[in-house]
């Protein structure tokens, strides 16, 4: 197994688990407090940050040479806003089922590449262009699912 992945699949297991933990300590009154920046439940980004592990789904389309969608930052953010809006009422088991199908989903990707994979590149404009699978998953997970989480413990702290 390379050096690479299991080091990224590792750091999600252990930022993945951070979120799991937290959001499962929630009480039902930090569950509906409202987060500034996404103004949007506490549960709610919770959930979202599951959404953020699941880009394994795009960085195989890279792995595989297929195109990416050609979205832009504002496409993201209405799919997420859109995305939120459905799931407002989202209960706690669903949030952590949703956040641990898609660690165990990201980690199983990972694991069955090789180092060189996360080299490769697919192009989408929300990225300002090319990125590379690496640097997809470091912008989506470590980057802003972690502004996220912050974002809930913000909220929490009130």
């Amino acid at each position: 197994m390379g050096d690479r992945r299991e080091e990224l699949a590792a750091r999600i297991e252990a930022f993945a688990g951070d979120v799991i933990d937290y959001t499962a300590a929630l009480t039902a009154e930090e569950w509906r407090k409202t987060c500034e920046w996404e103004e949007w439940s506490a549960g709610v980004t919770a959930r979202h940050i599951g959404n953020h592990l699941g880009i394994f789904e795009l960085a195989a389309m890279i792995v595989r040479g297929e195109p990416l969608p050609q979205w832009t930052m504002d496409d993201i953010n209405a799919m997420s806003n859109q995305d939120s809006q459905a799931h407002a009422d989202c209960t706690q088991a669903e949030a952590l089922e949703l956040l641990q199908r898609n660690r165990d989903g990201m980690t199983r990707f990972l694991r069955g590449l090789e180092d060189t994979d996360l080299d490769r590149k697919g192009s989408m404009p929300a990225f300002g262009g090319e990125v590379t699978v690496a640097q997809l998953i470091d912008f989506v997970v470590f980057q802003s699912a972690a502004q996220h989480l912050e974002s809930i413990k913000a909220a929490v702290a009130g």
